[in-house]
């Protein structure tokens, strides 16, 4: 018996990024991902490489169980991984969210509007979802300013399930809204 060769999952391309399910060679640029305090501050805190490797299993894996995780985003014109974004639903998450965190060099390009857009489209036409929601730390206004563009509202407040434990604003969208959005 095999194992699988390459990601399982589709990829998406849009017209600067390529969304794809994680791979092994993902690994060291995750490291330098996780070890970056100010990239990593909203999304759980620094992550040894030990750590990256279980968060990353993890997203490779719901690949798997839920059919659907974050894709690793590669930045076309470098072929370098830039971050991971996309459909995330653990137990006991507040909804279905597309989220992003992307490197820090790749702040301020428009990356995470752009994956995420199609990550969103994706997860409506493909998985067939109803919304979608953003979990954001509410002095994150970075990923507010995402949300925003991408046509979503501050919807409510709430707690994020074990072992996070911390409080977010959830934004988010129904899937006619967005449908509206793009005509």
């Amino acid at each position: 018996m095999g194992y699988p060769s390459g990601p399982i999952g589709p990829t998406l391309e849009t017209a600067r990024l390529i969304l794809r399910p994680p791979v092994a060679e993902d690994f060291e640029p995750w490291v330098a991902f996780g070890a970056d305090a100010e990239v990593a501050r909203f999304i759980g805190g620094v992550q040894t490489p030990a750590m990256v490797w279980r968060t990353m299993c993890a997203v490779a894996g719901a690949w798997t169980i839920n059919g659907f995780s974050m894709f690793s985003v590669v930045e076309k014109a470098s072929d370098r991984w830039v971050g991971r974004l996309g459909p995330w639903m653990p137990i006991g998450w507040p909804g279905t969210e597309v989220g992003w965190a992307l490197a820090r060099e790749a702040w301020g390009k428009g990356y995470a509007v752009e994956g995420a857009a199609a990550a969103t489209d994706w997860a409506f036409n493909v998985l067939g979802w109803t919304d979608v929601i953003h979990a954001i730390d509410p002095s994150n206004t970075r990923s507010a300013n995402v949300a925003r563009k991408l046509g979503s509202t501050h919807l409510r407040d709430a707690v994020l399930p074990d072992p996070l434990n911390v409080a977010v604003q959830i934004w988010g969208q129904s899937r006619e809204s967005w449908l509206s959005r793009k005509g």
